[in-house]
């Protein structure tokens, strides 16, 4: 289970949200009641105030009985000094706008039922038109005659949309806890295991019941290959493959949470209340932990398309999941752990970066699975905002990413929840060297824990350096690519400066090559810990 894990899940690449100038916000009020709406401008046509005390209020006149291509049958006294709302089709949206201009209206509110884009025109168009235009949604403004009646006041306002979102921050302590603790929790499993005498039983390589030991270079590539072939798969049925990748998660962040929480119970001292039924032992601990971890991932299934609050269940979920992943997956080596992480940032790159060479559309295979097929090329590319005029069938996507909302972008918001993303591929693969690096500390009886705290904080600084190089770019950036170098460049430093670099390279003593079960190191480490230089 462990292994199909393994396969599945790594195989998307950090892909962030981008901060779009394309949505505004139309209030509408009353004597006593006001609601938002989202509506789509083109800043360069129609400049609008930043805040809604800016703004002034105006009468909204229901014309979606019109096209407004024309002036014929629409009075002036109807329309004059009014918000007009008219329905899209048959003319451009500069001529609409011309029309309700010449009519004297000071706003215009195009309703459409189809897939709304920012309204756009010919450059010589944009001088004249000289009032507000916007698209809203039609559902929307029933919505609004619902609620408010005839009687509706509307001001229109595009708020500012920072650079620099508080989701990132939010981003930035998950990653780095999820790894820390990772790391921490595999070295403790280590020092435990160590304790206990375990390791003259495991001289064989022989890994703890249901751990996974990447020990040999040839297995790594394996791996990695295997990881490809299944990108691939997604890549060419991933109508199909998404059911089983949703199935997989379920049943893998389940045993995840449950693992965890169970950690947490133990360190804790609660009892197990252990009882028997019909000669079989029971820990009514483990039946409740069980419940609760199970009905977790059945709400997150069910209620997974909903984006306004799901994302939290799937954040849970997918700290538990990178967490039991870095604990459960050990590295025998620095060596096996620059192969791995070199072989994965050359996977990464090359699945965003080379692909779209050779794919029909032009779009990254690895970006084509994680935003699933549904999504136009210009959606992933980030330069169009497309907003749907009714309800859709949600698209299924992978559920291998953390997700937290936008937290200042209101108008996004009000268009469609805005998520900044981050891959769980992006905490596993670094945090597999970190969890080296606090083994080695237990190897090495290390009380400053030298090697784990210097590999986090070079995972802080590479995360901190791929959400600046993101924030400047205005573009979604792989991780891995700035990830990899900082700890693999910092851990082999403090190697070096130590001393111990020969012990870090090489690693444990109970290393074997798989043809002649031989140890790989000549100096096969006695139970004593390996001398230490002070640095």
């Amino acid at each position: 289970m462990n292994t199909a894990v393994i396969f599945v899940f790594m195989t998307v690449t950090f892909l962030t949200s981008q901060i779009n100038c394309q949505e505004a916000i139309l209030h509408i009020s009353s004597a006593s009641k006001e609601q938002e709406f989202c509506i789509l401008y083109n800043h360069s046509w129609t400049p609008l105030p930043e805040r809604l005390d800016a703004t002034v209020p105006y009468p909204v006149v229901n014309l979606t009985s019109t096209m407004l291509c024309d002036p014929s049958g629409v009075s002036p006294d109807v329309v004059k000094g009014n918000a007009v709302v008219v329905m899209r089709g048959d003319c451009t949206f500069s001529q609409k706008a011309l029309v309700a201009q010449s009519l004297g209206a000071t706003t215009l509110l195009i309703a459409s039922n189809i897939t709304m884009i920012p309204p756009s025109a010919n450059g010589s168009e944009y001088s004249k038109v000289q009032i507000p235009l916007a698209l809203m949604r039609y559902r929307d403004f029933m919505e609004a005659q619902r609620v408010f009646g005839d009687e509706m006041q509307a001001r229109l306002y595009a708020p500012l949309s920072s650079w620099i979102d508080g989701s990132i921050g939010v981003m930035l302590l998950i990653s780095i806890v999820t790894v820390a603790l990772g790391g921490y929790w595999s070295g403790a499993c280590e020092r435990e295991r160590l304790n206990s005498g375990a390791e003259g039983a495991n001289r064989d390589n022989k890994a703890e019941s249901g751990d996974i030991a990447l020990y040999s270079p040839f297995k790594v590539f394996i791996f990695v290959c295997l990881m490809s072939g299944m990108l691939f798969l997604m890549y060419y049925f991933y109508n199909i493959l998404i059911y089983v990748m949703i199935a997989i998660f379920c049943i893998a962040s389940a045993t995840a949470l449950f693992s965890c929480i169970d950690a947490v119970l133990e360190k804790l001292g609660c009892a197990h209340g252990n009882f028997t039924v019909f000669n079989a032992n029971f820990s009514l601990r483990s039946l409740i932990l069980a419940s609760v971890c199970i009905s977790i991932s059945v709400v997150w299934a069910v209620y997974r398309n909903e984006d306004r609050w799901i994302w939290i269940l799937q954040d849970l979920l997918g700290v538990a999941f990178c967490l039991y992943f870095i604990r459960t997956m050990s590295l025998s080596s620095f060596k096996i752990c620059v192969i791995l992480l070199t072989l994965l940032l050359v996977y990464d790159v090359f699945f965003v970066f080379i692909t779209p060479f050779f794919t029909k559309d032009g779009v990254s295979i690895m970006v084509q699975v994680a935003l699933g097929p549904g999504a136009s090329e210009e959606k992933r590319r980030g330069n169009v905002v497309e907003v749907p005029a009714e309800p859709e069938t949600p698209t299924e996507t992978l559920p291998v990413v953390m997700r937290v909302p936008w937290f200042s972008a209101r108008a996004q918001n009000l268009c469609g929840m805005q998520f900044s993303i981050l891959g769980y591929g992006d905490i596993i693969v670094p945090g597999l060297l970190v969890a080296y690096c606090s083994r080695f500390d237990v190897w090495i009886n290390s009380t400053k824990k030298i090697y784990f705290f210097s590999c986090c904080i070079a995972y802080l600084l590479g995360m901190i350096t791929t959400f600046a190089v993101m924030l400047l770019s205005r573009m979604g950036q792989p991780a891995l690519l700035y990830l990899v170098p900082f700890t693999l460049i910092t851990s082999a430093t403090v190697a070096a400066c130590r001393g111990e670099i020969r012990q870090f390279w090489n690693g444990t003593s109970y290393e074997v090559l798989e043809s002649s079960q031989e140890p790989l190191l000549p100096e096969a480490r006695s139970d004593h810990p390996i001398e230490a230089e002070p640095c």
